[in-house]
């Protein structure tokens, strides 16, 4: 990896990242609602069924908790359904928030993940808020994968973060959890950073 001063641009993955997650916390939501193969379909890195078609844009919110409810037998709500969802994060430690905004004076900083219109509409603004800003005051621009219909590891969401962020890859040093995604980014030209569990960003940099 080159030093960090070469480059121009760093780009941070959100969950194990910047925020915190508790994948178990959101399967045993799930499971307590009645939504019995919780486990199977919420994974760490790639979600699968209804999940990952939130994720991936292929379907709505409303189409999604649908879905779900056809594996519940008792009713849930809307509020019940996205709660449970919202279990999976944690919260942002303040200090990665002025870690982002002082990064932000020397270079440009960017979002790039798989994420869905629900938590990002919610609890992920949120807790982007606890300074007393938003989103957008900690990032120059940001690509999910449920704008961009495609998600990591996949090429087409690098491809897309390259033309929509109008960066170029050698600038820029990709900060992710997931080796797979990395492995991506790297055969486009990225610098990358795996951020180790119980690791800040931080101590990277």
């Amino acid at each position: 990896m080159k030093r960090i001063c070469q480059y121009k641009n760093l780009l941070f993955d959100l969950g194990g990242v910047v925020m915190d997650l508790d994948r178990s916390k959101c399967v045993d939501a799930f499971k307590a609602l009645g939504l019995t193969i919780a486990d199977e379909l919420l994974g760490l890195y790639v979600q699968d069924g209804p999940f990952l078609k939130l994720e991936e844009g292929e379907i709505t919110p409303d189409d999604f908790r649908a879905e779900l409810r056809r594996h519940i037998s008792s009713t849930v709500s809307d509020k019940q359904l996205d709660d449970a969802f919202n279990q999976f994060l944690l919260g942002i430690p303040k200090h990665r928030l002025e870690s982002l905004r002082n990064l932000r004076k020397n270079y440009k900083i960017y979002l790039l993940s798989n994420t869905n219109s629900i938590m990002f509409e919610s609890k992920i603004k949120d807790c982007f808020a606890i300074e007393g800003l938003n989103i957008e005051s900690y990032f120059d621009g940001m690509i999910t994968s449920y704008e961009a219909r495609c998600a990591k590891p996949g090429k087409e969401i690098f491809e897309y973060t390259i033309s929509h962020l109008n960066i170029k890859p050698e600038e820029t040093l990709f900060f992710d959890d997931s080796q797979k995604n990395l492995d991506t980014a790297s055969e486009f030209g990225f610098g990358t950073q795996i951020i180790e569990p119980g690791k800040e960003f931080a101590d990277y940099l």
